[in-house]
């Protein structure tokens, strides 16, 4: 009886323990994830006010045309290359967090 207890125990400080380090995983992943989104927006803004810029310095409307393209051309491959980074790091956190709990896992098949 008093080794059931002590399996539960030791059980739930490893679940404890285990669940600890998840946390500190996500609160780190989803941190450079929020540093990944600041930068790019910075980016973004940068890019947008530099296109703003020669749109209205243009001189004629095919150069201001041929300004627009350019800017949509690089916001979207931009935009493609974020989305893909940033899905790569939330997949990183999922198995980063789920991690610790392999073993946990493990033990019960």
């Amino acid at each position: 009886m008093t080794q059931t207890f002590e399996d539960a125990g030791k059980f739930g400080k490893e679940f404890m323990d285990n669940g600890l380090k998840s946390f500190a995983s996500l609160s780190k992943g989803f941190q450079a994830i929020a540093v990944e989104a600041t930068e790019y927006t910075k980016k973004s803004f940068e890019t947008g006010s530099a296109a703003l810029e020669k749109l209205v310095a243009a001189k004629s409307l095919e150069k201001a045309i041929e300004v627009q393209t350019d800017y949509a051309k690089t916001a979207y491959e931009a935009f493609v290359a974020q989305a893909t980074k940033i899905g790569e790091l939330y997949a990183e956190v999922a198995k980063d967090a789920y991690k610790p709990f392999e073993s946990i896992v493990a033990k019960a098949k």
